[in-house]
């Protein structure tokens, strides 16, 4: 399994946004991170700024971490490609639908994998992929 430091994952999305504003080639990962970064235009002058690899990020500011943000995308977007766990791209098509959009199903998606995550650490656990698909299938199902 990857288990990119909290270095390689800042290096990742500063070089691939660098290499996207610069016309460079994108890897196919890079090109889907590229993507996300596109929409997301508040975190494009963060990303283009090398000290931003630096900098602490804290909600208790109301700061959103945006390498954070980018990852969990980036995760949702590969689970979706393989739909792992089963269901989860059905799942994702119905959020589509009710929400009008694929970000917003994305980001629908992101505070069920926080919830899991959140879950799982305070456990000391591994996540339940069960309970993830769960919740997001309750989200796609409301009215």
């Amino acid at each position: 399994m990857f288990d990119p430091s909290r270095d390689e994952v800042r290096q990742f999305f500063t070089e691939t946004w660098r290499k996207q504003r610069a016309g460079e080639i994108l890897t196919p990962l890079e090109s889907i991170a590229a993507d996300w970064v596109t929409e997301h235009p508040e975190y494009q002058q963060e990303l283009a700024d090398p000290e931003s690899k630096q900098a602490d990020y804290s909600p208790d500011r109301g700061q959103t971490n945006p390498f954070l943000h980018l990852s969990m995308h980036l995760a949702i977007s590969e689970q979706l490609s393989i739909d792992q766990p089963p269901g989860i791209r059905r799942a994702h098509e119905k959020l589509v639908a009710r929400l009008g959009s694929t970000h917003d199903a994305q980001h629908a998606i992101m505070e069920c994998l926080g919830q899991i995550i959140w879950d799982a650490q305070r456990t000391n656990t591994p996540p339940d992929t069960d309970a993830y698909l769960a919740l997001i299938e309750r989200r796609a199902s409301r009215d």
